[in-house]
């Protein structure tokens, strides 16, 4: 079992900035593949970043790409989500995720099937 708790996030102007964790329990940070996913109101889940169990492969969907950075903190089983340059469009709530036990290093996973342990969600709002 893996337990992932979100922190961060909150209301921030359009252009400004905002980094959202993810502290995961349960297993070593450095054995999950992990990934980002945003869900808008009356929308679906959708994909936002994800990083390779090595850390070594990052995937960002097209319209975070430039903006939006992921990057984690095996020491402190943590996972960050750096994003720059808000637009109101980003408004949304934004979930961290594993896929659990994980064969793989070097593979970014992108669909919300894959994904096995959700955190709670953190709502990121972003003004015009």
């Amino acid at each position: 079992q893996v337990q992932l708790q979100e922190s961060g996030g909150g209301l921030v102007q359009a252009g400004g900035s905002l980094r959202v964790s993810c502290a995961a329990s349960g297993r070593t940070l450095s054995n999950l593949a992990m990934g980002w996913f945003l869900q808008a109101l009356v929308k679906e889940r959708e994909f936002v970043v994800g990083i390779s169990r090595s850390g070594g492969r990052t995937e960002y969907t097209d319209s975070v790409k430039g903006r939006f950075t992921i990057s984690r903190d095996n020491a402190t089983n943590t996972v960050y989500l750096q994003m720059n340059s808000l637009k109101p469009e980003d408004t949304a709530t934004y979930y961290c995720s594993t896929k659990g036990v994980d064969y793989s290093e070097g593979y970014v996973y992108m669909g919300v099937s894959e994904y096995n342990y959700w955190g709670q969600g953190n709502q990121v709002t972003v003004s015009s």
